[in-house]
């Protein structure tokens, strides 16, 4: 009789490579976009080199019996285009490269369940029970990597406050809470070893302005949109130049040529704008839009709109210039 074998080595890896930023960066994302989707708003965070493993705790809603043993086929989700900012389980599958195990606990309701999950060869990712440590006080879920590595970023606080203030700098910033307010009701909160990461305000420049940009829709007396510009009077780091578009918090992209606009010195300028609705033009591996069919023409009438709205204000700063074809 013949056998079907599934090289889960490469899938995994293919998982891995379509998604731009380090291994590392995408499994922390993606965790983290996963507990938001959930409901969550704490994430704490633990390291502990010695073992070597990370700990990412969360209090959203947990998950079933039946939805934890089914998280563990490599080839499946049950997420739907434009649930939310994170793709099910991805970051945990991507983490079976990187460690010899990953435990999974959760809470919801009178279901606590957890699982011990590894990649033990090519063609097999074995899973089992185990019972729950404890991880998950009342609800939510809890997720523990043993690191194959003990150097790896994962492991440096560091490493792990900045990869969140540059993938989810919105929810750091007050003055995103009232557009965020209908997706997320409470304030999100992460800590990394019981210390809260501070927020602020993104884009504060204290050689320079900054000016908020609202985009608003036809009919519609709430902004769709919302952020902010601000201008430096000198060059600013490469990686604040440009603007970035985030949708419920999270960073999808960054730069101008997103935007197809540049201003005359495009070395002094950055900001960031929040659209909301956007989650629904995401594609599959949630790091860019989506740009044919209806979802494309939402995403690009979305970016004319800001286009439009961002020009203004450098043309208000003297700064402006044509929109690229």
């Amino acid at each position: 009789m013949g056998e079907t074998r599934v090289d889960l080595l490469h899938l995994l890896e293919d998982l891995r490579d379509a998604y731009p930023g380090a291994t590392e960066e995408t499994i922390l994302t993606e965790i983290v976009a996963n507990a938001l989707d959930s409901g969550a708003s704490t994430i704490a965070i633990t390291v502990d080199p010695a073992a070597p493993a990370l700990t990412i705790v969360d209090d959203g809603i947990g998950m079933r019996r039946r939805e934890l043993a089914r998280y563990h086929d490599i080839a499946s989700s049950t997420k739907t285009r434009g649930a939310g900012i994170g793709f099910a389980g991805v970051g945990i599958k991507i983490a079976l490269l990187v460690c010899t195990d990953v435990v999974t606990e959760t809470r919801r309701g009178k279901h606590h369940v957890a699982s011990a999950w590894r990649l033990a060869s090519r063609h097999k990712a074995p899973w089992k029970w185990e019972p729950p440590a404890g991880l998950v006080p009342e609800r939510g879920t809890a997720v523990r990597m043993h690191l194959d590595s003990p150097l790896s970023p994962l492991l440096d606080p560091g490493y792990i406050e900045g990869a969140l203030l540059r993938h989810f700098r919105p929810l750091f910033d007050p003055r995103f809470r009232t557009i965020l307010a209908a997706r997320y009701p409470r304030p999100i909160r992460f800590s990394v070893h019981g210390s809260e990461i501070a927020g602020g305000e993104v884009g504060a420049m204290a050689d320079g302005e900054t000016a908020t940009i609202e985009v608003r829709l036809p009919r519609k007396r709430k902004p769709a949109a919302l952020g902010h510009l601000f201008r430096s009077t000198r060059p600013i780091p490469e990686e604040r130049a440009g603007i970035a578009i985030s949708t419920l918090g999270k960073i999808i992209k960054n730069g101008w040529d997103w935007l197809a606009l540049s201003p005359s010195d495009p070395t002094r300028i950055g900001g960031i704008i929040e659209v909301p609705a956007l989650a629904e033009c995401l594609t599959l591996n949630k790091a860019d839009f989506i740009r044919t069919g209806p979802r494309g023409a939402l995403f690009l009438s979305y970016r004319k709109a800001i286009q439009e709205a961002v020009s203004r204000q450098l043309a208000i700063w003297g700064d402006a210039r044509d929109a690229e074809e």
